[in-house]
């Protein structure tokens, strides 16, 4: 016996939908493999971030340079700078200088001076960077010059003179570095600073020539290793009279770090920002990309760095002196 199975108006349209459903999803005679009518997905956005130093509400030295490291690379540097302005107070020329296309150093034609009120404005919210790559931040942040602190350090009379409001305050005796490792001439600023630090000749390339696990009273000159900091495993009689280091400057401490000592005395007496000139080492001029090395370009070879006044597709006239 044979059954028949009726299909009735109801059943045939409950098919009759499937059928036109499956024919969506599988783009029917069409050969597209896409739904008729689905749209495309959207475009994959990116955002860019501009991280800043020095930190907001920090007091800094007069030769502090604002840094900012973006996240991403930047393709329209104009669009990007000019989303960016210093101002101060009292007033002075602030122009940007770009090193590769994620880093934008922004200083004055000379150093800051005393007591000035400094505000970073970033407008990048919406800016584009890149294809499909926008700013979010929109934020102003302020700093504040402290006083005029300058040391100069004398790679042949091994001493480092610090210079306050035009006054000498110290004069330190140092070892710099040896014939076979010399010390960066030029204008290098403090950027970083610790109580006790390790140091490893691994970490620059001198492999194991040293590994100090308690380097006192360190601030960073350089982001290729150059400090000035305390020193306590090199014999006393060796300071202010023979060059020894593997580059950077030395100054008489004790293990564990002594505020009376020469090293715990210029720690105490230093902040971010601070200049520190070496003059008459056998070495070439420090980069100025290294660290903030920027105070050892001209102002007219700074602002040629500008992506507004450098290039002439800017349109824009350099701040005057």
């Amino acid at each position: 016996m044979t059954t028949t199975v009726r299909r009735t108006s109801g059943a045939r349209a409950v098919l009759g939908a499937l059928a036109a459903v499956a024919l969506l999803l599988t783009g029917g005679c069409s050969g597209s493999g896409k739904p008729r009518g689905a749209e495309a997905p959207a475009p994959r956005h990116d955002t860019f971030i501009g991280f800043f130093s020095p930190e907001a509400n920090s007091t800094v030295g007069t030769g502090m340079i604002i840094s900012m490291r973006f996240n991403r690379h930047i393709v329209d540097r104009q669009a990007v700078e000019r989303g960016i302005t210093v101002t101060s107070v009292p007033p002075q020329p602030v122009s940007g200088h770009w090193f590769g296309d994620r880093r934008l150093d922004l200083r004055p034609a000379d150093f800051w001076k005393a007591g000035t009120r400094i505000t970073l404005s970033l407008r990048l919210r919406g800016v584009v960077a890149a294809p499909q790559t926008y700013g979010t931040q929109s934020k102003d942040v302020t700093f504040t010059v402290g006083r005029d602190q300058r040391s100069t350090v004398d790679a042949v009379e091994h001493t480092l003179t610090v210079v306050r409001g035009g006054r000498v305050l110290r004069v330190l005796p140092v070892t710099v570095g040896s014939p076979q490792h010399t010390t960066y001439n030029g204008v290098m600023v403090i950027s970083e600073k610790y109580l006790k630090t390790r140091m490893s000749g691994r970490t620059v390339g001198f492999g194991g020539e040293y590994d100090i696990p308690d380097v006192p009273h360190a601030m960073r000159l350089t982001t290729s290793g150059t400090f000035v900091h305390g020193n306590y495993w090199t014999p006393p009689q060796i300071f202010g009279r023979e060059n020894v280091s593997h580059g950077c400057i030395g100054l008489p401490d004790r293990k564990g770090g002594g505020p009376d000592t020469p090293a715990g005395w210029f720690y105490a007496n230093s902040i971010i920002g601070d200049a520190v000139r070496v003059v008459d080492s056998e070495d070439r001029v420090v980069d100025p990309d290294n660290g903030l090395g920027g105070w050892n370009l001209t102002w007219p070879q700074w602002t040629a760095g500008s992506a507004l006044y450098g290039s002439p597709a800017g349109h824009e006239r350099a701040p005057e002196t």
